[in-house]
């Protein structure tokens, strides 16, 4: 698989930086990938047909298929410039599709080239979502599983009985961000605007600020008014939603791993 194209984009270089900001977020980013694949692999085997919801640059299918070469991924998002990002990377490999869906629309999983899914994972991506839109697509996801199909949602949830421990750690994150900030670590605004400023992808930035707004500007971001935030809600939702099971697999002071059994 090249993942250069003939106009010299470097696709894996974009992957690079990609990871680097976001672990400057999340430090233990790939202690929460580990145990989203040894989920898997215990649950559905090693050979998943995976629905990579919220894709973004493809980075948890990347994992999945160097740990499971036989597995098969369909990666769904809204971003054109994410987009680009993983259908460069992982242009030429067959065990990779692509589906551009909003998955605030109803009819988004008509769009998925298989009826149904061994596996739907996905990771520090459904936070942007309020509680009746996360709520409905729970639903959806559960749909698009098959019997005994497992659903993996990495993100940004908190044990909110503790709420000195939360903010003591809520601090220590901050400052640690703030010392690699002044050593040249990129932050969510700042890869947006190195994006922005690459001839290969300014197109797809333009259509990008022009959809969904410009995360150069956080401030003019459109967050979420009624974010679930604790793991009880998503445990809860998820059994209401289809789910024959579900619990927290793995956790940080800021987030955690929550599993849902079809």
């Amino acid at each position: 698989m090249t993942q250069t194209t003939t106009a010299g984009q470097d696709w894996q270089a974009w992957q690079d930086s990609w990871d680097r900001q976001q672990e400057w977020y999340m430090p233990d980013r790939e202690e929460r990938f580990r145990v989203m694949l040894d989920m898997i692999e215990a649950l559905v085997g090693p050979e998943p047909v995976v629905l990579d919801l919220a894709c973004g640059t493809g980075s948890i299918t990347d994992r999945v298929l160097k740990r499971f070469p036989g597995a098969r991924s369909t990666g769904v998002d809204l971003d054109p410039v994410l987009m680009a990002i993983a259908r460069g990377h992982f242009a030429g490999d067959e065990r990779v599709e692509f589906v551009t869906a909003d998955l605030t629309d109803p009819r988004w999983t008509d769009a998925l080239p298989h009826r149904s899914y061994d596996a739907v994972l996905t990771a520090t991506a459904l936070h942007w979502l309020d509680t009746e839109p996360l709520r409905a697509l729970y639903g959806h996801v559960a749909g698009v599983l098959r019997e005994g199909g497992a659903f993996l949602n990495a993100d940004h949830m908190v044990d909110e009985s503790a709420p000195r421990i939360n903010a003591a750690a809520q601090a220590f994150h901050t400052a640690r961000k703030e010392r690699e900030r002044s050593g040249g670590a990129l932050d969510w605004a700042a890869w947006w605007s190195e994006a922005a400023e690459d001839p290969g992808l300014r197109e797809a930035a333009r259509l990008r600020f022009e959809r969904l707004g410009d995360p150069r500007n956080p401030a003019a971001a459109k967050a979420p008014t009624d974010r679930p935030t604790s793991t009880g809600w998503h445990a809860d939702t998820l059994r209401a939603q289809g789910f024959a099971e579900a619990r927290q697999a793995w956790c940080s002071p800021s987030d955690a791993l929550m599993v849902g059994l079809r």
